[in-house]
């Protein structure tokens, strides 16, 4: 047997006891094949949900049941969170009486460090309630009388403290330290320091521990989405301040709503660039809220600002300014972009932005708005200053993924275009403007645009469509030798894109 409740025990069954023993003690025994993982996977939900109390909250790696070395306790840094629960009596009392509801037999310590309250909460005899305070700097009284196991020994020194006669805390507490560490090891020293509170033991939260965090606890279980919008906007209203005061904004917002059977419900929304502003983040987790399953209620909720960045003050522009809705119109395109990238993902939402490439499919790349930069914490939203190609150079509005070839005739060689075939369509050009020659980048190397030169052509047909085609490589001159002509590339023509 492995594990068993409190009824069991009371019946004379313990640890460790073969199944036939125990039916032999209790004919109407009611057993249950363990499962290790399951269990750790219901203590790191309990874990989770622990978070409505402090956010230092763990799985205690130590916490290990002897007989199946899984892992069976949860460690809580509760310090400056117990009177938000009216002091470290209603914290522990408000946690057992739920976890009892939940139908989870528990015992809790509360003492100035993690291994006395370890130890406390397995050795020591509790209150009715089945909790137990350590007063501020009584832990050596308590530690004492428990057994050396309290400590979280290695098996092969509890062996060796059985031989010498030592089976009590107190029995190590008594011997000089120098000695004791020469013989045993730096371990035992270091363990009794930590439950001591002489050595510091850090706790690794589950979740990480971010400094904009604010809660807010229900009189009664709620379950409506008007409910919890109206709680969401009273966390924001408490968050932005906080960001306001240290000149930061939100990247990503994590919500957690702790429900009453112990489960906790997380919405997480992200935002293309910082933002602080209370409506901007209530509106991007309004299409969640409705999707949250509150089951039989949920009576806590904490907000989170898990990622943040530098978010300066902005020169809002006064009525009758010039571009007076310009303000405006950026914070609804942010709110858009937002929105889009909550329910689409925020690497599917990007921006262009320019390169220094004069070949057109390499001027340009799309970024991710999430990919942050220059251009996305900018109020426009990755707005240049300055355009991509000159005023005088027009670029058509669609440009194909790559250059498609076409059949072209040309009056001259090296003449514009009169008609060419794309798709199986014929094209008789009407109206043409060109050429525009782009020089190769041949200091790229091989690919597109490194190696021959470009003569762009806008051309109109007589159905009045609007294309922008290229000329690839040019056409040997009269007085080059006719072998070296034979040798260089003909030039070949393609289709590049599409005037509105």
């Amino acid at each position: 047997m492995t594990a068993m409740n409190a009824a069991a025990a009371q019946e004379g069954l313990r640890q460790g006891m073969g199944l036939a023993d125990a039916r032999a003690v209790l004919p109407h025994l009611l057993v249950e094949q363990s499962a290790i993982k399951a269990d750790e996977k219901a203590l790191s939900a309990l874990a989770h949900w622990c978070g409505r109390y402090t956010p230092w909250t763990t799985v205690d790696a130590h916490g290990a049941n002897p007989l199946t070395g899984g892992r069976d306790s949860i460690l809580m840094d509760v310090t400056g969170c117990a009177h938000l629960f009216g002091g470290e009596e209603r914290l522990l009392s408000d946690l057992m009486a739920r976890l009892a509801e939940f139908g989870i037999e528990a015992r809790a310590a509360l003492a100035d460090t993690p291994g006395a309250a370890w130890a406390v909460a397995r050795f020591s005899d509790m209150d009715g309630a089945g909790h137990s305070i350590v007063s501020p700097g009584g832990s050596r009284d308590v530690l004492g009388p428990l057994p050396v196991t309290a400590l979280r020994f290695a098996p092969e020194t509890l062996e060796n403290f059985d031989r010498l006669g030592l089976r009590q805390v107190k029995d190590l507490l008594a011997l000089p330290r120098a000695p004791l560490a020469r013989r045993f090891g730096p371990p035992v020293a270091r363990r009794i320091d930590q439950a001591l509170g002489f050595e510091d033991e850090p706790i690794s939260p589950v979740m990480p521990v971010v400094p904009y965090r604010v809660r807010l606890a229900f009189l009664e279980p709620v379950g409506r989405v008007d409910d919890i919008a109206y709680a969401l906007t009273t966390l924001l209203e408490q968050l932005c301040p906080m960001l306001n005061e240290d000149q930061r904004g939100v990247r990503r917002l994590t919500l957690d709503l702790f429900r009453v059977d112990g489960e906790v419900e997380s919405v997480t929304v992200g935002t293309s660039r910082p933002v602080r502003t209370t409506e901007h983040l209530a509106r991007l987790f309004a299409g969640h809220l409705e999707q949250i399953d509150a089951g039989f209620g949920i009576d806590a909720a904490v907000l989170s600002a898990s990622l943040t960045a530098p978010l300066s003050e902005v020169q809002v522009e006064l009525p009758g300014e010039a571009g007076g809705g310009r303000t405006q119109g950026n914070a609804d395109l942010s709110l858009l972009v937002d929105q889009l990238g909550n329910r689409l993902g925020m690497d599917k939402v990007c921006r262009l932005e320019a390169r220094e490439s004069f070949v057109p499919e390499r001027a340009v790349v799309t970024v991710p708005l999430a990919a942050g930069g220059a251009a996305a914490g900018d109020p426009d939203l990755g707005e240049q200053s300055e355009p991509l190609w000159p005023a005088h150079l027009k670029r058509p509005l669609r440009l194909l993924s790559a250059p498609e070839p076409v059949q072209v005739v040309a009056e001259v060689p090296d003449g514009p275009p009169v008609l060419f075939r794309w798709r199986r369509d014929t094209h008789r050009v009407a109206r043409v403007d060109g050429p525009e020659r782009i020089g190769p980048e041949w200091w790229r190397g091989a690919g597109p645009g490194s190696q021959q030169a470009r003569d762009y052509y806008r051309v109109e047909d007589q159905e009045g469509r609007r294309f922008w085609l290229f000329r690839e490589g040019l056409y040997a001159t009269a007085d080059v030798h006719a072998s070296s002509v034979q040798d260089e590339p003909q030039p070949r023509w393609y289709l590049h894109g599409m005037f509105a």
